[in-house]
């Protein structure tokens, strides 16, 4: 299964901020939309990542709230990335390693989308349901051999 299989399903809606923008503006982002990462984006380039990670280091470097800083001053400068026709075996340990939890699919230097470790374990477990149904009917449809005569001694 390749990273475009799990893009496809997803659609391609894009949750991007500016990195001059205020942190606290990014919090409210994800807030509202529910969501733990956004891609940050200056002049149509993929710049870095802010996730909640970042933002949780801050909020507690700054005694409870997330200060008056902009995103750049928090957001991962130097994110890992895949392309779409990177392979969910490759990901998986990737991500695991460097404990990422977002990871932008990138086209050369195009940001395609931004994948989740849910993402990439909901394909996983899908795939092995899929799989593991046409094991079973494999089973259930095995030809059933002739019965052999008991050997008489």
């Amino acid at each position: 299964m390749k990273v475009s299989d799990i893009l496809r399903v997803k659609g391609g809606t894009l949750y991007t901020i500016s990195p001059d923008a205020p942190l606290s503006q990014a919090v409210q982002t994800m807030a509202e939309l529910d969501i733990g990462s956004l891609a940050v984006m200056e002049y149509g380039e993929l710049v870095g990542m802010l996730t909640f990670r970042e933002v949780l280091h801050t909020v507690a470097r700054n005694g409870g709230n997330c200060g008056t800083g902009s995103v750049r001053a928090v957001m991962d400068d130097h994110p890992m990335s895949c392309t779409s026709q990177t392979d969910l075996e490759q990901v998986r340990p990737l991500m695991l390693q460097k404990h990422s939890r977002y990871m932008p699919v990138m086209d050369e230097r195009m940001l395609m989308g931004v994948i989740s470790f849910y993402d990439v374990a909901k394909a996983v477990v899908e795939a092995q349901n899929f799989e593991n149904k046409m094991l079973k009917a494999y089973i259930r449809d095995w030809p059933e051999e002739e019965a052999q005569p008991a050997d008489k001694a």
